[in-house]
């Protein structure tokens, strides 16, 4: 779809100037058209465009620049303004309510940064919803563009040399995007250990393909730049082989991998033009391009804001200009990033249909319509509060209403730590009321912390039968998970996974948001553990998603922390999520997720070699799990101490951890704790050279590791031969 509303602004080079003209659409049909002449020295022209690459050269890693120098770009920008347009279309740009504006330039004018052009009150590509065409000189077939379509087929190329963790994260945000417009589009999703076969092959079929990864640029042979796959590049010689290319192409890839500085050079759009103008050849009508590389989680807001709007039926140029004033409100103007995005193509075109929008009412009927809305209100707020009440009816003890007391009593308990307290008052309550649901999985979480986790498991279980009798899906859900976890917990991971999908699909068949998110975390770290992350992020991705939409929800930023926590795990080398996982953890105010925070923030010490900043989270969290009486933690927290000790080279404090881990184990039933424990001091008495006690304690780790089926059977089962043929 097209929209017809849009300005082009046609720029030709001429010997000593330029001759240009500034026409509607529907202009364009007219016999005689206006341009209008400016003379240019290109000498002064080519000196601004270097200015302006400096400034953009001087932003740090994140791509900021400091206050000054965003003052600069404005007046380098101005500048370029003032000299390359004629004054007559400088004075229709800043008063036309057209917002797309098409950029018909000849081939020798790509070089000057466009976008960036200050009108005096802002840049050109934050005014308008901007596109680039462009004339070339040289001889090429007319494109083979592909006809429309009923449901769109999409692509997405993530992380094909498996060595960007967040291409692949970027990947799976886009494909969830579209989960639910099936009806409208296909996605195809491929990770890692993409060829060039595959590409050639298949790239043709598809209206939309999203790149994300690498791209190198070839100074000697241009017709060699292109995406870097697993076994080589997919060239521009490949992209103009193509019969037919997609409509869109968004490549979300630095322009090239093989500098070892990210500064820009001074042809550093002709090069980004170079990989465009193949798509554009071959019959793609929109290519999206980075001029340098873009670092996340910059480019990953980037695209998720372009697809959002593109699906709401937004045009293609309003897309872009959405999206760069978003990471503006996201990181500020002087985070340049927003300037590295060319759009080629006509911004005015639209891939999704708009949802209709309601017809503008007449003065009388909109009145009308307000005085029944408020009455509407009034209805709304009366049947909200006798909802309210019958809910607390159902949900108050039926026998003893001293029963709700308890139950806040017991809360207060738990959060202090004061578990046998719990168990009392709760097991009290359940007497008086069985029906009272939500004192079930409260005194389950307190067994669990106890380390009792057959008490747990039942207490889960009546959880289970009482959600059943009062057919409340919601609470059934919560208590499928609960089971699972403590499952988990136990390494009986079949029986995990079994209730995990339970809850799952119950979840969504009763459009349960809250226990949908839980039920896919749970999930995620079940595969963690199975060392399947990019199954893990996936589902991670999902989960989190839902949690963003809804944190003004309590349980739901709750979940939220959780999710961003989890992800951390999958990104072992990154902080960004634990941080965020900590800011809502203190807002919250829980103290046994900050443990958790506190023990992976000192692994990314340890992973640093920052040895005293990881010993001194690892007590922080320790403490925190003591004070609580979180048995199972505890015992954890021995064996990354005992872990840390040894890194540190002090191996009398690393056993005696390790043996504090294994007693606490033993007392609690905890068996994938207790079998680390043996695995560590099996290691540790190798490197002390007591062969005999490290093949004793690997192989009390490998018994355990075999029944729970997990990877690390076959890993210390490949270090018990060894040390066994010494």
């Amino acid at each position: 779809m097209q929209d017809s509303n849009a300005l082009a602004l046609e720029i030709l080079k001429q010997t000593n100037g330029l001759s240009m003209g500034l026409f509607e659409r529907k202009e364009f049909a007219s016999t005689i058209k206006n341009y209008s002449q400016c003379s240019v020295s290109f000498t002064e022209i080519d000196k601004l465009c270097q200015e302006a690459l400096f400034i953009l050269n001087k932003a740090n890693k994140r791509g900021a620049l400091e206050p000054d120098l965003i003052h600069s770009l404005k007046k380098t920008g101005q500048l370029l303004w003032d000299h390359l347009f004629t004054k007559s279309v400088k004075d229709r740009l800043r008063t036309t309510q057209i917002l797309d504006l098409v950029l018909s330039l000849d081939e020798e004018l790509i070089n000057i940064p466009w976008e960036l052009l200050y009108t005096g009150e802002d840049f050109l590509c934050l005014k308008f919803n901007l596109g680039r065409l462009v004339r070339t000189k040289g001889q090429i077939q007319a494109p083979q563009y592909r006809s429309a379509r009923g449901i769109l087929k999409m692509l997405i190329l993530a992380n094909p040399t498996a060595d960007l963790k967040s291409a692949y994260l970027e990947g799976i945000h886009i494909k969830n995007q579209f989960a639910r417009r099936k009806n409208e589009i296909r996605i195809d999703f491929k990770s890692t250990h993409i060829d060039t076969m595959y590409v050639k092959k298949n790239l043709r079929d598809y209206d939309i393909v999203h790149f994300a990864g690498h791209c190198e640029y070839d100074g000697d042979n241009p017709k060699n730049t292109g995406w870097l796959l697993d076994d080589g590049r997919f060239t521009t010689q490949d992209i103009l082989a193509l019969g037919e290319s997609p409509a869109l192409v968004f490549s979300n890839a630095c322009q090239s991998a093989k500098f070892s500085t990210d500064l820009m050079e001074a042809d550093y759009q002709e090069k980004t033009y170079g990989l465009a103008a193949a798509f554009l050849f071959s019959g793609t009508r929109h290519y999206i391009g980075t001029t340098y590389k873009i670092e996340d989680p910059v480019s990953l807001v980037f695209a998720q804001e372009f697809y959002t709007q593109l699906i709401k039926g937004k045009l293609i140029g309003e897309c872009m200009r959405l999206s760069r004033l978003r990471l503006i409100k996201e990181y500020g103007i002087a985070t340049i990033p927003w300037a590295a995005y060319l759009l080629y193509g006509d911004p005015g075109f639209a891939l999704f249909r708009p949802k209709p929008q309601p017809a503008i009412l007449g003065l009388k009927r909109r009145v009308a319509l307000q005085k029944y809305k408020n009455s509407l209100r009034k209805l709304a707020l009366a049947v909200s509060i006798i909802s309210i009440c019958i809910y607390l009816y159902m949900w108050l003890p039926t026998i003893n209403p001293n029963a709700y007391i308890l139950f806040i009593k017991a809360q207060d308990l738990f959060i202090k730590g004061r578990n046998q307290e719990v168990v009392s008052i709760s097991q009290e309550l359940i007497k008086k009321d069985p029906m009272f649901l939500a004192v079930y999985p409260l005194v389950a979480d307190t067994y669990r912390r106890l380390g009792d986790q057959d008490n747990a498991l039942k207490y889960y279980f009546d959880y289970l039968l009482y959600s059943q009798r009062r057919q409340d899906k919601k609470n059934l859900a919560a208590a499928y998970i609960g089971i699972g976890w403590i499952y988990h917990l136990q390494g009986e991971y079949p029986k995990a996974f079994d209730f995990y999908n339970k809850a799952l699909a119950l979840s969504r068949d009763n459009n349960d948001n809250l226990n949908e998110a839980v039920a896919l975390r749970k999930l995620a770290v079940y595969y963690i553990d199975k060392q399947d992350y990019a199954q893990a992020l996936e589902l991670l991705t999902k989960s989190s998603e839902i949690n963003r939409m809804r944190q003004h929800i309590y349980q739901h930023r709750y979940n939220l922390a959780c999710d961003y926590f989890d992800i951390g795990l999958v990104f072992v080398n990154k902080d960004d999520f634990y941080a965020k996982s900590q800011r809502l953890f203190e807002k919250l105010k829980l103290k046994n997720e900050l443990s958790d925070y506190y023990f992976n923030l000192g692994e990314i010490y340890l992973f640093e070699k920052q040895y005293q900043k990881a010993l001194d989270c690892y007590t922080k969290g320790l403490k925190i799990d003591q004070g609580q009486g979180n048995r199972p933690g505890v015992a954890g927290d021995y064996n990354m101490i005992g872990e840390l000790y040894i890194e540190m080279d002090n191996l009398e404090e690393a056993e005696n951890f390790f043996h504090q881990s294994i007693l606490v184990c033993k007392e609690i039933k905890s068996p994938i704790e207790l079998a680390s424990a043996y695995y560590n001091l099996g290691l540790l008495y190798k490197k002390k050279g007591k062969i005999n006690k490290a093949r004793e304690y690997l192989r009390q780790a490998q018994e355990i590791y075999r029944l729970i089926d997990t990877p690390d059977y076959q890993e210390i089962k490949k270090e018990f031969l060894e040390l066994s043929n010494q």
